[in-house]
């Protein structure tokens, strides 16, 4: 049996920007969102360039190469990234996060950098399968900081990581699937004020992939996010 993703994309500007920095990708084996940073328009431009990219990628079949491909593209995006701020010095300090799932097979691999995040949800259990790069994660995994107090420390938007123009290769991860897997991919302004519970509940509750991911922006929007807020939520389905 061969596995495909059907997806859907939801991208909302939220409830206090006036531009929205976020783009996403969403093809039968390839899921990606970008969330840019470095203010108008230059956050915008750096995640657009990224998305760019793998949009012209043909995924790999096999995972090792789907695993060099996307560190490719970031290596690439970096120096467009790059290159664009040379042209117009104003647009210094652009970048953007990147979470990217490409299917080679039955093995999902992974690309990270920055804090959009990748979940997966197989028989009603939410597992979060990226790393953010970010200070307060940072201090988690030092034992400093308890999960639950990262959520509302003020500093929790402070990236350590980003496709900024610099030599900054992703974290790469590799799961095996299987049909009936669902995963979203989300930058921070859901899962920064979504709790993961609610998260959970929703993607087993709306079968549905459009309705479940404007159900998240909603939701999103009732937690008072004031960022952009970007889904993907996309089936593994054999055909």
């Amino acid at each position: 049996m061969t596995l495909i993703l059907r997806s859907a994309i939801l991208n909302d500007i939220g409830l206090v920007r006036t531009n929205n920095e976020d783009s996403a990708l969403a093809g039968d084996r390839l899921v990606a969102v970008a969330d840019g940073m470095g203010g108008l328009p230059a956050g915008e431009v750096a995640s657009e360039i990224v998305i760019r990219i793998l949009d012209e990628l043909s995924p790999p079949t096999a995972p090792d190469e789907a695993a060099d491909a996307l560190r490719a593209v970031v290596s690439t995006a970096n120096r467009r990234i790059h290159a664009a701020i040379t042209v117009d010095p104003a647009r210094d300090g652009m970048g953007t996060t990147l979470t990217a799932a490409l299917l080679a097979g039955d093995t999902l691999v992974l690309a990270q950098v920055g804090d959009s995040r990748c979940y997966l949800q197989r028989d009603g259990e939410l597992t979060q399968l990226t790393r953010d790069d970010t200070f307060v994660q940072a201090l988690v995994d030092q034992g400093a900081l308890a999960p639950e107090q990262a959520r509302h420390h003020p500093q929790r938007s402070l990236v350590t990581r980003a496709v900024q123009g610099a030599d900054t290769p992703p974290a790469i991860g590799v799961l095996t699937v299987v049909a009936g897997d669902r995963l979203l991919l989300c930058s921070d302004g859901l899962s920064d004020y979504v709790e993961d519970a609610t998260i959970s509940a929703t993607l087993s509750m709306y079968s549905d992939r459009q309705q479940c991911g404007e159900q998240l922006v909603k939701l999103a929007h009732q937690a008072g996010a004031p960022d952009n807020v970007t889904v993907v939520v996309s089936d593994v389905t054999g055909v």
